[in-house]
Formats: structure tokens, sequence, C-alpha cells
């Protein structure tokens, strides 16, 4: 009921003056109560939410999910759409055919019961004063203020029903938090946030210089999911998996032990009930599973370009911003929410950072529908930093902190 000028004056105020813990745990409950809040506990189980503060190639909810549905932790999870420069599950689950992202909220608590997880879209009017305080901070540039992007994504979490959290905040050029010392600001206000709202908060800090995973594009995603849930595991998002996965067990009370933890995860990779799971959600929830079973069925751009390395050398960068703007460019992500996208487009990387290249050697693949490949090509070329010595090898999980 507040008039426009006047939330305005008060985001700039909290932008120019910050706010203590217990006033933004004030602002994030306002927020949370402001719309509809699911009640969960009809699951009578520990719910453990996860969330990402975005990046590029961040497909860790599709992998991570049903790895840990697969050992008895609940996952009620509502994500979004993509944004900018950053994916959203919503895509990359819509991607395969017949899968429902809107669903009833009854059915939602009931698929979580009878099969141990749902995902969906955020149909519920969840936080409806958050989507309004954005819209507010971005027209007057006031976006990057921790108190208001710590209550913005606190207040999602609560009102969503979990009980306990895992937060995976990206660090990097690929992120809303471009360094370390910021990031750390952010998850200690999230944590204390959790504190005062009695919801246990746990923040990893993870590395988004470079993309994560090789694929970065709706169905290029999903078919790299599958993978690893098929034991083809591309090392960093490995790393983002296991630490995320074992965090969100000894939250739900399903093991102490971290590296014990890590050991199960795997262990039901392994055996292939990670990707049971992910087989059953997809049926659940009216997808086609024989796209699962046949990767090759999914969507497929109609142009695939190699990009060559121009010499011999070490990767020194690829950019994740700028990598995810050109999927972006391609049709892979939309810059208005009703911007539609082509889930089939995308890039495929060959290489990561640190490994060694000789001339001519695939660096990289476009998937593109239309003539944006040329113009998407050459600046790819160029985003693509090689270097003649050899380069460190930085941390992917880079802090833990609760």
């Amino acid at each position: 009921n507040i008039k426009d000028y006047q939330v305005a004056a008060l985001v700039m105020a909290i932008f120019l003056n910050g706010m203590t813990n217990q006033e933004t745990t004030d602002l994030t409950l306002a927020m949370a109560q402001s719309g509809e809040i699911l009640d969960l506990s009809t699951l009578k189980e520990t719910i453990v939410d996860k969330h990402s503060t975005g990046g590029v190639g961040d497909k860790v909810s599709l992998v991570l999910l049903p790895l840990v549905s697969s050992l008895g932790v609940p996952v009620a999870k509502m994500s979004g759409r993509g944004l900018g420069f950053t994916g959203g599950t919503v895509d990359k689950l819509e991607s395969i055919p017949g899968y429902q992202t809107t669903i009833e909220m009854n059915e939602f608590v009931k698929n979580v019961e009878e099969i141990g997880i749902s995902m969906i879209s955020q149909t519920l009017n969840l936080a409806p004063a958050d989507k309004k305080l954005y819209a507010l901070r971005d027209s007057i540039s006031c976006v990057e203020s921790i108190p208001l992007i710590a209550s913005s994504i606190m207040s999602k979490k609560i009102a969503s029903g979990a009980q306990k959290i895992v937060l995976d905040v990206t660090v990097g050029n690929g992120a809303f938090m471009k360094n370390r010392e910021e990031a750390r600001k952010l998850a200690n206000t999230m944590i204390e946030i959790g504190k005062l709202a009695k919801r246990e908060t746990v923040c990893i800090l993870t590395n988004m210089d470079e993309p994560l995973g090789y694929a970065i594009g709706n169905a290029l995603e999903v078919i790299e999911a599958v993978r690893f849930l098929k034991n083809d595991m591309p090392e960093d998002l490995k790393q983002v998996v296991l630490e995320l996965g074992s965090y969100m067990m000894q939250l739900a009370g399903k093991g102490n032990d971290l590296e014990e933890n890590k050991v199960k995860l795997l262990e039901n990779i392994k055996n292939g009930e990670a990707y049971k799971k992910f087989i059953e959600l997809v049926q659940k929830q009216g997808g086609d599973i024989t796209y699962i079973e046949n990767l090759d069925k999914l969507p497929k751009a109609k142009q695939i370009e190699p990009i060559y390395s121009p010499k011999d050398g070490y990767i020194q960068e690829m950019n994740s911003k700028e990598i995810g703007k050109l999927a972006g460019i391609l049709g892979a992500g939309r810059e208005q929410k009703e911007d539609v996208i082509d889930v089939s487009v995308g890039i495929v990387l060959a290489k990561k950072v640190t490994d060694k290249v000789k001339k001519n050697d695939i660096l990289a693949y476009i998937h593109a529908n239309d003539e944006k490949l040329v113009e998407v090509k050459k600046r790819l070329e160029k985003i693509i930093k090689i270097s003649e010595k050899p380069v460190e090898k930085e941390k992917v999980v880079l802090e833990v902190i609760r």
C-alpha cells in the first residue's frame, strides 16, 4: 500500500546507510509475509532448501537435487527463470518436452511425499513486496546493497517453506558478487538473518570466474547434467555438487560427517540411484523420459561451429560473464522477463582454464540457429585468452561460512 516515491526514499536510505542485522531480518520477514507462505509441515521431515546467487553454466540444481533426494533428503524446490547472463533452472527443465513446471501446490507437496522430490517454477505469490522493491531498486540504481540483496534472497526462501537453507554464493566476473570480501559480507548477513529467523543457514562460496562445467545453454546443460548423473563428471561441477550435497545431508539429519556424506553421494551416482531419481522426477511431472534416455532426441541447433586455438599454450582466462552474454545473444537467455528463449542454442567449451592446448585444437563449439553465429564467433575468439606459460589452478570451492 505504500507509494512508490516513499519506498524509493526508504531504499535509497538503506542503500546509503546500511542496516543492522535485526533491521535486515525484520525487512526480510515483512517481505516474506507480504504474500503466501508455503506450509510444508505435512511432509513431517526437515526440508532443506538450496539456492544459488546465480552464474553461467550453473546446472547444479539439476544434478544435486535428484542426488540428495536419492539419499532420503526430501526436495521441495521452487526455482526461477534466467534473466541477463545467468540461466534459470526452470528454463532448463522446460527444455525437456512435456515437463510441467507449473503445477498446483497440493500436487507439488504430494509429489514430494510420493517420490521425495518436486522441482517447479515459483507459481505461488511468494514475497510480492520483494518483486516491487527489486523493480524500484533497479530503476534508481540501488541494486548493489548487501542488506537489500540478502533480504531479497532470504524472504523467498522463508516464504517457500524451508526450515534449513544451503546457499551457493558465487564469486567472480560471472557472479553478482565480484570479489570474496563482498561475497563474505553477503554470506554473513544471510546467516545472521537465518539465526534471527530461526532458519539454520550455511553459505558456500564458489568460484564463477569461468563457467561451471562445459555447457552453457538450456538443453545443452540438461545433457551435461544427465551425463553427470551417469558418472561423467566435470571436476569443477563435481566439487560444487559434493560440497553443497554434504551440507544438505548434514542439515537434514542424514549424516554428520561431511566426508562420509560425500562418499555416499558419489556412491549413489556410481550405482545409478541418482539417475533413477531424475527419471522419476521427469516422469512424475509429465516429462517424456525418452528424451533423457536418448539425449540425441533433445532440441538441437541447426549450426554447430567449432572455435580453434590460434596458438600453442595454456588457457589463461574464460570470462564467465562475457560467455554468458554471448549465449544470451544466441537466444539462450533473456533481457526482459517476457522474452522467449531458444532452448537448443548455447556454447559448449572443449577446454577449461589451465588446460594445455596446441594450435588448431578445438576450444569450444557454438550452437546457433541464425546469423548471430558470426558475431558470437568473433567475440568468443577474443574472450578465450591463451598464455605461453602454465597457469595456476584456482580453487572451485573457496570457503564455507556458517
